[in-house]
């Protein structure tokens, strides 16, 4: 239950903001999103920043998190659990004050920050989430409950963009950041009573304790990845399941730019399309996830989301309709939250902590923006030859991510029994 309430509260207080996030990022203002003092100097080289709107954003996403890794990396390394892991909430929570006076007194430059800061706090908490729920949970109660604990932070997601509509037009944009960091305080009561039970798992269990700092080099999550045929697929299938994700969103991007102008209505706009994505990971996650992993392992749960991938990018390829573009979004990002994520998340509860809070967090952030950071200027170079050439290539990286999630379960088979 604690691990329900946490991760509700998390993705409440994520999708509560990603609304404000995708009207920033779609919006067809730069003077709006981006500091006067960088729309004069893209001006002053002849280069129209309104054209490469998402490219730079996240390119500038990609080089905070090349930063922030080894931050982390010596965070973990060098602190016990009961420190590192309210440190990074607070942390969050820190900033989301700032940026309440920031939206409040109307700063300029807010909108590239707030974008660039939501996508990091993204990646991190629920990176350093999962990490803590494979100290919590085996293998065997993973698979059990790891699609009930999803669909908690499916409400959670649904609830979120429910917050938006109701208060961004009544109380301004503002006033949502406290709503973000009330939950996240809430984040650290559930994660402190969580703890115990880690505890409790790893005495019981006679592993190597959370509460001693793990030790080891900053940048070993890395190293891991480069060395370890398991990590290096798993990295293989992120790169190319951001591709996918991608290439739609900039479609997507470029239609709410044409269609919706005003950010309020952008903002509505992204809500409606999150609850629309989160009613479906729910009902999968309620019905389906449990059943598959317990019964039959990660493979169908990883290769049933990249066929349906595959399928959908073959139908838009030959078909780029605008509504076909939005039904492919919803059921890509449903089969990765419902599907794929708690799938790969349970092969980390059979591995050391290194591996899931090292290279497991390297994986879901550097290697993440890295393939984000390829794939938005691809898209950039591609959508010059119109949707089809975008989505005939787009064909080509659902085929890549395919490949990847057969050789993650190849390689998943061939790690030593669980500790249950």
């Amino acid at each position: 239950m604690w691990a329900f309430l946490y991760f509700f509260f998390l993705l409440t207080g994520y999708y509560v903001l990603r609304p404000v996030r995708e009207a920033m990022g779609a919006s067809s203002e730069v003077t709006a999103l981006f500091p006067p003092a960088m729309v004069r100097f893209f001006a002053a080289h002849g280069v129209a920043l309104k054209d490469l709107q998402l490219q730079v954003l996240f390119t500038l996403t990609f080089l905070i998190m090349l930063v922030l890794q080894p931050v982390y990396g010596w965070l973990v390394s060098r602190w016990p659990r009961r420190v590192f892991l309210p440190a990074v909430y607070g942390f969050f929570i820190i900033t989301l004050l700032l940026f309440h006076a920031a939206f409040h007194a109307g700063m300029p430059g807010r909108g590239m920050a707030f974008f660039l800061w939501l996508t990091v706090f993204n990646l991190f908490a629920v990176a350093v989430f999962w990490s803590f729920m494979a100290d919590v949970f085996s293998d065997t109660e993973a698979r059990a409950v790891y699609g009930y604990i999803g669909a908690a932070g499916t409400v959670g997601a649904i609830l979120g963009p429910v917050l938006t509509r109701l208060l961004v037009e009544r109380v301004g944009i503002a006033q949502l950041m406290l709503v973000s960091a009330g939950c996240l305080l809430l984040c650290i009561l559930c994660l402190m009573r969580l703890r115990r039970h880690a505890v409790a798992r790893e005495a019981r269990r006679h592993l190597t304790s959370g509460e001693q700092p793990m030790g080891g080099t900053v940048l070993a999550g890395l190293r891991l990845v480069v060395r370890e045929p398991l990590l290096r697929w798993l990295a293989v299938l992120t790169v190319f399941g951001v591709g996918v994700g991608t290439l739609l969103y900039n479609e997507q991007a470029a239609i709410v730019r044409q269609f919706y102008p005003d950010p309020q209505a952008a903002t509505a706009y992204y809500a409606g399309i999150d609850l629309a994505v989160n009613g479906l990971t729910l009902l999968v996650q309620l019905f389906i996830t449990r059943a598959l992993l317990s019964r039959f392992g990660i493979a169908p749960a990883l290769m049933l989301p990249a066929l349906a991938v595959v399928l959908g990018y073959a139908a838009l390829a030959a078909s780029p309709l605008p509504l076909l573009v939005a039904v492919v979004q919803v059921a890509t990002r449903a089969g990765e939250f419902s599907l794929g994520k708690p799938a790969r998340e349970t092969i980390y509860t059979r591995v050391a902590r290194e591996w899931r809070y090292k290279a497991g967090a390297a994986i879901d952030t550097v290697i993440y923006r890295g393939g984000d950071l390829t794939f938005v200027w691809l898209h950039k170079l591609l959508s010059a030859f119109g949707s089809q050439a975008v989505f005939a290539a787009g064909l080509l990286v659902a085929g890549a991510f395919t490949l990847g999630a057969w050789r993650v379960v190849g390689e998943a088979k061939a790690l030593p029994p669980a500790r249950d």
